[in-house]
């Protein structure tokens, strides 16, 4: 990702890195992380933007869902991946019943996030134009959330794509939130040639996740990506199957603990 970094070493990815990009047709990853160990390897492989989703919430913090997910609870993972990135973009997560009262309330909660862990954009969910306009206006980069939304896991009635009949509903959304700031939008789980369209549409990158090969970013869930995801969405693909490396390097040790083969006497001081 050397060109998105304009070669620079000595900062982190901006807003204005990922405009050029699009206008150059370069297309960048994205992965979650939630602590600062993920952060320092997936920084150091050059992803350059670090998304600490409310998706800790089912593959962090041990909940069903997103919705649990707090404030309070997603400011120290995202300060942690923050601390063990040196060049990614860090996006925090607004999570569920932190912006969605008021315009103000984004607001407060943004600076919190920024004040106290140091990330360098939020990402809400759905098309709150006002809230985007004070977001933007207060300095505070955005990026939005269309299609699916986990957040509205209850009131879609589950996880299912979104836009198959209302895909010019998702478009306009997608150009107004464009018009009030947003510098990326997450497609999640709709419809290839929809997110195709809207992507050629926009001038600011589009982000997929089950949207596609024609958005102008990826996005995958990190634990998903390295097959750790005990049942993994369709949308994901494994490119390792670390649960089975870890299962099986788990057992070894406590067979060799119960055997009296650990510690050997590399791992002994006299």
């Amino acid at each position: 990702m050397e060109s998105l970094y304009g070669g620079a070493t000595h900062r982190r990815v901006t807003i204005a890195d990922l405009a050029d990009a699009k206008k150059r047709g370069e297309k960048w990853p994205m992965l979650t992380s939630y602590e600062e160990m993920t952060a320092a390897i997936f920084d150091e492989a050059g992803i350059p933007v670090l998304l600490v989703g409310d998706s800790a919430g089912n593959n962090f913090l041990g909940f069903e869902n997103t919705i649990p997910v707090t404030v309070d609870e997603m400011i120290p993972l995202v300060r942690a991946v923050v601390r063990g990135s040196q060049r990614a973009m860090v996006v925090a997560d607004l999570p569920f019943g932190s912006y969605e009262e008021s315009p103000e309330q984004a607001l407060a909660t943004s600076t919190r996030f920024f004040k106290e862990s140091g990330a360098t954009a939020v990402k809400i969910e759905g098309a709150r134009i006002s809230t985007v306009e004070k977001l933007v206006a207060a300095g505070i980069p955005v990026m939005g959330h269309l299609g699916f939304t986990p957040q509205s896991l209850h009131q879609l009635g589950g996880y299912k794509v979104q836009g198959r009949t209302d895909g010019d509903a998702i478009l306009e959304a997608a150009i107004a939130l464009q018009k009030a700031g947003t510098f990326a939008i997450v497609l999640e789980l709709v419809p290839a040639d929809l997110a195709a369209r809207i992507t050629k549409e926009l001038s600011i990158p589009t982000v997929g996740i089950g949207a596609g090969v024609d958005c102008d970013s990826q996005v995958l869930v990190w634990t998903d990506l390295m097959g750790i995801t005990k049942n993994p969405p369709k949308l994901a693909k494994a490119y390792r199957n670390l649960r089975t490396e870890m299962l099986d390097a788990t057992k070894e040790w406590a067979s060799d603990v119960a055997g009296s083969r650990f510690p050997g006497a590399e791992q002994s001081f006299k």
